[in-house]
């Protein structure tokens, strides 16, 4: 699995510029990814604060992440602002008949496939091998645009799971 995204990014965002990640629990179609993006057109086109129109991004990454931006060099984000932008990502959810907001379920990169795991299967997953300190996390925590490009796919070893891990499984 390709999972090169850098180069989709907007250039022209000042480095911390605030990101949203919404992980969808399950692969969206090719036709509801079409939808979606359509759907995050639509709103970028009246996203505003104040009045201002915000200078936003968005994008659906690996046909299962939606990923806001706004760079507030110009204009911050309100909570009225905000608050539209999540009526954008319920309505996706109702639309497409998916969660985007279980942060319970954890994302990553097994035998070049992306993996959902529930929180509470970690150690499951951990002890028997199906995930270990190098494997890859989707760390959807990421708030900045230069988060995004550095610290959203990382070893496990190197997320806020490091401290779950059992003691020998954090050495390499």
């Amino acid at each position: 699995m390709n999972t090169t995204y850098h180069h989709l990014l907007p250039a022209d965002f000042d480095p911390g510029s605030r990101v949203w990640i919404y992980q969808s629990n399950r692969l969206l179609s090719m036709q509801e990814a079409l939808q979606a993006e359509a759907m995050m057109e639509q709103f970028l086109a009246t996203w505003n604060t104040h009045g201002t129109p915000v200078k936003g991004w968005a994008s659906l990454f690996f046909g299962r992440f939606v990923v806001l931006m706004a760079d507030e060099s110009r204009a911050g984000v309100s909570g009225c602002s905000t608050d539209s932008s999540v009526r954008l990502i319920k309505s996706m959810e109702s639309a497409f008949n998916v969660s985007l907001f279980d942060r319970q379920l954890l994302a990553f990169l097994v035998k070049d496939k992306i993996e959902l795991i529930p929180l509470a299967q970690f150690g499951y997953a951990v002890q028997n091998g199906f995930i270990g300190p190098d494997s890859v996390y989707f760390n959807n925590l990421v708030a900045t645009k230069a988060e995004l490009e550095n610290n959203w796919l990382i070893p496990l070893k190197n997320s806020w799971l490091a401290k779950k891990l059992p003691a020998t499984a954090g050495q390499s």
